[in-house]
């Protein structure tokens, strides 16, 4: 009895050193259904991520996290999935107020006949701040955490994008004719350079200069964004291989490929994100492996615009590095949908190959994901859950009809799931929706002027 006694005591003497001794976190995700997209590809049944200020602690199983971290805010994940944050690896996020302007027309037409006009008569600092929110609304809902953007008043851009608590690598776009904000070459730098500096070493924020394409950039123009790019450490975003006239005027006008006349000016490079890489033969593919570059495939944008098919299993098993990207909002792709990216990226590659196993479930969810972060050279920072990392991380419900019965998860996130399942978006540790409501955003302020600038838009073009 005695001994008994003696136990009980130092239990309870003891027990309070136990409880202080588990380590505090800010948040604690418990209980979930973890896709980590970890280098194992780790899937924890009833798992719990344990976050620190803006990246990941831990991860494991709920019952180790539990046993070893503490936090006065946790988040409930049973009976939802949980996985990285999903990186849209090309976009041009203002354009969401041209959305539906108009369609059905090739890309050639579609930029100098509608999208360049619109965009001379009604882009403005105030228009790009509210694209932007407009667009990270629509893309927090559909899961998307870190985007790649290419457009005009990128400084904008980038203040909004941070304001929302959104990732973005954000391209400042070189252009050879006068843009909304930069009507000469040497203003286009000047803007560039400053924004560059400003963004430094944010947390949020990669600033980057993005010139547009070989066939609106000079050989010039290309090589002073480049060369400030460099200068900064910094990414640079372009259009590749987009078009069959830009491969034909290539081998025309250079007497070779678009990706072959990137190489032989000294483009080619780990920090390049390349978009779209349709027309890329086996020579530019081992060219683009060889030098790290990251291709961003777009699916719904190439279907709509009948642009063609990146060769994206050849791509991958070349060991580049291939990202998924919504292109668009407008005209091209006319909403910011990763999830409905996913699955056309399988199904496009599927039916082109005339082959079910040319693009899987779990290959198309790696786009999204890991391959994306790759793509967009921060596959350090983002893509995977795993501790040091960024805290990025989505909640999708699995209560919608359309999310049961669940035999393979991959399959279910590529075929199954839609953007309107996910629930809650964690990134860099800051809650930004809970339970399908934003937190960072005004979203019915954001409806409202969207529906304002329709009629703006509209009246400027003659269309009302």
């Amino acid at each position: 009895m005695k001994i008994l006694t003696n136990l009980l005591l130092t239990f309870l003497l003891t027990a309070p050193l136990f409880a202080q001794s588990k380590q505090p976190a800010d948040l604690i995700v418990t209980g979930g259904l973890i896709v980590s997209m970890n280098p194992a590809r780790t899937i924890y049944q009833d798992g719990s991520v344990a976050i620190k200020n803006d990246s990941i602690l831990a991860i494991g199983p709920h019952a180790e996290i539990d046993a070893k971290y503490t936090s006065a805010h946790t988040i409930d994940a049973r009976g939802k999935l949980v996985l990285p944050g999903l990186v849209n690896g090309h976009t041009h996020v203002p354009m969401t107020l041209f959305r539906g302007l108009h369609d059905d027309v090739t890309l050639n037409d579609w930029l100098y006949k509608y999208i360049f006009p619109a965009e001379a008569k009604n882009v403005n600092e105030e228009f790009v701040r509210w694209g932007t929110r407009l667009a990270a609304a629509e893309q927090i809902r559909s899961g998307v955490t870190t985007f790649a953007d290419m457009y005009y008043f990128e400084d904008a851009v980038a203040e909004e994008t941070k304001a929302s608590g959104m990732r973005g690598v954000l391209g400042e776009t070189f252009i050879d004719f006068p843009a909304p904000d930069n009507k000469t070459n040497a203003a286009m730098l000047a803007y560039t350079e400053k924004f560059l500096q400003k963004w430094q070493g944010d947390p949020l924020i990669h600033a980057a200069p993005a010139p547009h394409s070989i066939y609106t950039c000079s050989k010039k123009t290309i090589q002073d964004a480049v060369a400030l790019a460099r200068k900064y450490r910094a990414p640079i975003l372009m259009h590749v291989s987009e078009m069959k006239k830009e491969w034909d005027d290539s081998e025309k006008q250079n007497g070779m490929s678009p990706v072959q006349y990137l190489e032989s000016l000294g483009i080619l490079g780990p920090d390049l994100v390349a978009a779209h890489c349709i027309f890329v033969d086996e020579s530019d593919r081992k060219l683009l492996a060889q030098r790290n570059v990251g291709c961003v495939h777009n699916p719904s944008s190439n279907m709509m615009i009948a642009s063609g098919v990146s060769p994206v299993p050849e791509m991958r098993a070349a060991g580049i590095a291939v990202g998924l990207g919504t292109d668009g909002p407008a005209g091209s792709n006319n909403d910011l949908d990763l999830m409905e990216e996913i699955d056309l990226a399988a199904k496009l590659a599927k039916i082109t190959k005339m082959d079910p196993l040319a693009l899987n479930a779990k290959a198309v969810v790696e786009m999204a994901t890991i391959d994306g972060a790759r793509a967009l050279h921060m596959e350090k920072e983002i893509g995977s859950l795993e501790p040091g990392k960024k805290a990025d991380l989505i909640l999708i419900s699995l209560d919608s009809p359309n999310a049961v019965p669940m035999y393979d998860v991959y399959a279910q996130i590529a075929y199954s799931l839609k953007a309107s399942d996910v629930e809650t978006v964690v990134i860099g540790g800051r809650v930004v929706m809970r339970d399908h409501k934003l937190l960072t955003l005004d979203e019915p302020k954001i409806l409202e002027k969207a529906r304002e600038y329709q009629k703006s838009v509209s009246a400027s073009l003659g269309m009302q």
